[in-house]
């Protein structure tokens, strides 16, 4: 994790109407999306940009545990341990606003908010260091 540690890693959409964004973000950015199913249920789409690399998520915030929280944008910086990290985040004056939890191929993954309300996604990614140098920020190629 030397390599990812404390980097904006993903960037993810939270809205409430997906079909909407989905045309938005096609027709603005020409985006293309490929769906799946939601870490906790639900919809979830990957972004493609126009080379069909990751350009983010996008998820439709359902059910009442959304009430009140408006469609934004959230980004997730890697971790070298997402448990460790939100003890870390509440002890200095942070909270928790998502419990972690494991999301199948992705890592684990959870939601705080900073010392000023900020909030942040934290992200300990399922590939570890497999993808980086420990010597540098560039991804390994192989060699």
């Amino acid at each position: 994790m030397t390599g990812l540690h404390g980097k904006f890693y993903w960037n993810e959409l939270m809205t409430r109407s997906a079909e909407k964004a989905l045309a938005f973000y096609g027709e603005t950015l020409g985006w293309s999306f490929s769906e799946f199913p939601g870490p906790t249920g639900g919809r979830y789409w990957i972004a493609m940009d126009g080379d069909d690399l990751p350009a983010g998520g996008i998820f439709e915030m359902t059910g009442p545990e959304y009430d009140g929280v408006p469609e934004h944008w959230l980004a997730y910086v890697a971790v070298d341990d997402v448990d460790g990290r939100v003890g870390m985040t509440t002890s200095n004056g942070g909270k928790l606003l998502r419990p972690p939890v494991d999301v199948t191929g992705v890592g684990r993954i959870a939601i705080v908010a900073d010392i000023n309300g900020a909030a942040l996604g934290l992200i300990t990614p399922a590939i570890g260091d497999a993808l980086m140098d420990d010597d540098d920020d560039d991804f390994d190629d192989g060699e």
